[in-house]
């Protein structure tokens, strides 16, 4: 059995949104204390608090008459809040992320329910010192009773819940179909079969109506109603932007692992790529770490294999007939002839096609390919 989330979007009543607001403003005003009691404790102490200190701090502190509004929501979120906050300083010692950050309230709220706060009873969902049930769009229904709920709202106002339960993956038919992928900004991507799936440019399509709603926020004034209304605002169209984005990713994750027995992609840095001033807009608008995200958790649910290469394998300089690579090719350089064996190139394509040989390369040695040493973002592509 796999664990997996199913995410609705639900209509809460004004009882429920007034309950929904005082949870998210005290797992917000935990997860702040929490964080700023352990900070200080180490810079001025020199004193490390784990969960165990953490979950006492929170005990003594839902004592003080200062914050007896804690005793209003349910315990289980505000308790939830510290796990993940031990979760978030494990990855940031272990060098995977930065130090926790304290949390907005102008950005995404949410709040974790396990089994004790909820009840999911004949297709209905009924939160802890709530009456009625959630109003929530079915789209499909759950495999299972879930075992965690969490419930979000956006910046653009939207309420969401996520429920996680447990399903049996379903495993696709043995194919004979191998593909490469080479991911692009021109074109999303390029298959080693030649088929090109264009990028839509989401940012760009909606960037008059963005900028639109930008110039009417900054014209209204701080800490007004009507800012606050002109910010959510601006949160739709990023909303939509955002929506419209990941529906055209899972459509083709879906179709590319639903064709294929095996995937072979680039393993790409592309928190380093946005380093880079003329491309980091289109490379976040294209969502490349989104759609290989997608590519490997859907490949190992329908038993397909996902093969990524070394990110400096020289795909696009390499020669898919003869193996010769180049000096250098421009990223401009969109075509080019090979000086051993004459064959032309379309670029994208002679990389997709290089991309599946080293591929299944990495499948049948069991190691990576790796390129010729460390080369640039515009002489690998």
């Amino acid at each position: 059995m796999t664990k997996r989330a199913y995410k609705y979007r639900f209509y809460p009543t004004p009882e429920q949104e007034q309950l929904l607001a005082r949870t998210f403003g005290c797992v917000r005003f935990v997860y702040n204390s929490v964080l700023r009691y352990r900070t200080d404790a180490f810079y001025e102490r020199k004193e490390k608090v784990g969960y165990v200190a953490a979950n006492a701090y929170l005990t003594a502190l839902k004592k003080t008459p200062e914050v007896v509004f804690l005793n209003e929501v349910s315990s289980v979120p505000l308790q939830q809040c510290l796990r993940h906050q031990q979760t978030a300083f494990k990855n940031f010692f272990e060098g995977r992320t930065k130090y926790p950050a304290f949390k907005s309230k102008r950005h995404r709220q949410s709040a974790e329910f396990t089994r004790s706060a909820f009840k999911y009873r004949d297709g209905q969902l009924f939160l802890a010192k709530c009456k009625e049930p959630l109003a929530i769009r079915w789209s499909r229904e759950l495999p299972s009773e879930p075992t965690t709920v969490t419930v979000s709202k956006d910046s653009a106002g939207r309420y969401f819940v996520s429920c996680l339960c447990e399903f049996e993956p379903e495993t696709l038919p043995v194919t004979p179909k191998m593909v490469g992928i080479d991911l692009g900004l021109k074109d999303l991507f390029v298959t080693s079969d030649g088929h090109r799936i264009g990028n839509p440019r989401h940012t760009a399509n909606y960037a008059a109506k963005l900028a639109k709603a930008q110039r009417a926020l900054s014209k209204k004034t701080l800490g007004s109603k009507n800012r606050a209304k002109a910010r959510q605002k601006v949160a739709r169209v990023h909303a939509k932007i955002s929506d419209c984005r990941m529906d055209r990713l899972h459509k083709l994750s879906r179709q590319i692992v639903n064709e294929n027995q095996v995937i072979c992609v680039e393993s790409l840095k592309v928190k380093n790529m946005l380093r880079n001033p003329s491309l980091a807009k289109s490379i976040s608008d294209a969502g490349w770490g989104a759609f290989v995200r997608q590519l490997e958790y859907k490949a190992a649910w329908a038993g397909r294999q996902l093969s990524a290469i070394d990110q400096w394998y020289p795909s696009s300089k390499r020669c898919s007939g003869c193996g010769h690579v180049v000096d250098a090719l421009p990223l401009q350089v969109r075509a080019w002839t090979c000086p051993e064996c004459a064959v032309e190139h379309d670029r994208d394509v002679n990389a997709a096609i290089n991309i599946k040989a080293a591929g299944l390369a990495v499948l049948a040695l069991g190691e990576n390919v790796s390129g010729m040493g460390h080369v640039s973002l515009s002489s690998s592509r």
